[in-house]
């Protein structure tokens, strides 16, 4: 490709239609092979990424990706191949395969397809397909004015360096069931990390922003600029001392916090019963007035999509209603493990959100008077089974309602049970860059362990 030309090409509605014409032809080849239903999954991928560090290029890759995955079944025996190729050889090899597994497998009462009457029928646009015109040397241009406006400052002292990336996809689904849908989407970012030093040793800090439209996402200044005042806040950061305070998370630590309650009522986690929430629908989780829900339908949303990887409808529905848990996130074959009703969760939730209180950040550290603000945090220390909660963080020491100095090198524990029930408030400070939406999170008091 020459270092002018678009990164992105069409991967819209002509490659969309191709792409149906392969898993067609895949459930056709399962057929005659001699399964009893089958699936087909192909996702196709491109994009370019940009890498600079300290002014100079560090990487241009151009990545083109393609993926097919084929599950067949017989009777309630089931096998599964997969391949990057989707020649015609290369395709009968991959249905082979999956039958070879399938004949050799125990039987499974819970597998299938879904029925045709639960099926999703024609998706709705839904707004995710926007391209990028960015060409090799513009993405450079761009990565380097970011990099620039980061290191704009004496402290600044090194680089991990900036980023600008542009990317198109095509996903279809198609079962025996007669079933065949896809959409294409885009995802373009920015983002900058840089290290600052003082007298009291050296800080690393990033930002970055994302979109489904490159016009809506903050431009390379601002994300450099934005890289560089959260380094210079960390600079002189100390190690608090252990107590119990009030802890606030900032929206993408929030983001974190919410994600463990999906994981805890994702249905792979409850059927093996590894889920501290199993068995707890109808009581109240998280204080009155809060509500969890995902609009997958959201036009323009990071996990917008019309059907899950059952090839389910989608649908707007609340997981959690003024504080009570109301439902599960179930996929088909975890629904039916569970003996309920699927919910259109194959794959996962879709853009989840939690309502807000109505107070900004700086309304909730007035609020939290002394306490801790957390904007990292790092390790593996949750237990879903058990709810336990640890993790090592970084952040800010807040006193009478005013951020006082950076914090590092300390714990926060507790349980998911409490810190959910505990919630005192929920920011308007919304990060929507994921696809779990969330404003600042007041905690009440955790232990937190420093020196």
């Amino acid at each position: 490709m020459s270092e002018n030309a678009s990164a992105t090409v069409d991967l819209g509605p002509h490659s969309l239609a191709a792409a149906r014409d392969v898993v067609a032809r895949v459930l056709e080849e399962a057929k005659r092979q001699g399964a009893s239903a089958a699936e087909a999954r192909l996702n196709l991928a491109q994009g370019l990424s940009v890498d600079v560090r300290l002014g100079e290029v560090e990487t241009v890759e151009f990545h083109r990706d393609r993926g097919l995955g084929v599950t067949v079944f017989f009777g309630q025996r089931k096998g599964h191949a997969s391949t990057s190729d989707d020649s015609p050889e290369s395709l009968r090899d991959a249905v082979a395969a999956a039958c070879a597994i399938a004949r050799h497998t125990e039987e499974d009462p819970f597998a299938g397809l879904a029925e045709p009457d639960q099926l999703a029928g024609p998706e709705p646009e839904l707004g995710l397909y926007h391209p990028w015109a960015l060409t090799t040397e513009q993405a450079i241009e761009e990565a380097l004015r970011c990099e620039n406006v980061a290191r704009d400052d004496a402290r600044i002292v090194n680089s991990e360096g900036a980023s600008v990336s542009t990317g198109v996809s095509v996903q279809v689904l198609g079962t025996s069931a007669g079933f065949l849908q896809g959409h294409a989407g885009t995802f373009h970012s920015r983002s900058c990390a840089v290290v600052a030093e003082d007298a009291n040793g050296m800080q690393r800090n990033y930002w970055y922003d994302g979109n489904r439209q490159a016009d809506r996402m903050a431009g390379p200044e601002q994300v450099g600029e934005e890289a560089r005042r959260r380094t210079l806040a960390r600079l002189g950061a100390e190690v608090p001392a252990t107590g119990q305070w009030p802890v606030l998370l900032s929206p993408e630590i929030a983001a974190t916090l919410l994600a463990h309650f999906v994981s805890a009522i994702s249905g792979g986690t409850l059927y093996r019963r590894a889920s501290f929430l199993r068995d707890r629908l109808g009581e109240r989780l998280f204080p009155a007035g809060i509500d969890i829900r995902e609009d997958p339908l959201q036009v323009g949303g990071n996990g917008s999509a019309g059907f899950d990887a059952d090839g389910l409808p989608t649908r707007a529905q609340a997981f959690v209603e003024d504080g009570v848990l109301k439902r599960y996130a179930l996929g088909l074959y975890a629904a039916r493990r569970l003996e309920m009703a699927p919910t259109g969760n194959g794959g996962g939730v879709r853009n989840l959100s939690i309502t807000d209180t109505g107070e900004d950040e700086a309304a909730l550290i007035r609020r939290m008077g002394t306490g801790v603000l957390v904007t990292e945090v790092m390790g593996q220390g949750v237990n879903l089974v058990t709810g336990d909660y640890s993790r090592g963080a970084a952040g800010f020491w807040i006193e009478n309602g005013v951020i006082q100095k950076p914090l590092q090198e300390f714990t926060i524990a507790g349980n998911l049970g409490d810190m959910f029930a505990g919630i005192q408030g929920s920011g308007t400070n919304v990060d929507r860059r994921g696809n779990i939406a969330s404003g600042s999170l007041l905690l009440a008091p955790m232990k937190v362990a420093g020196v």
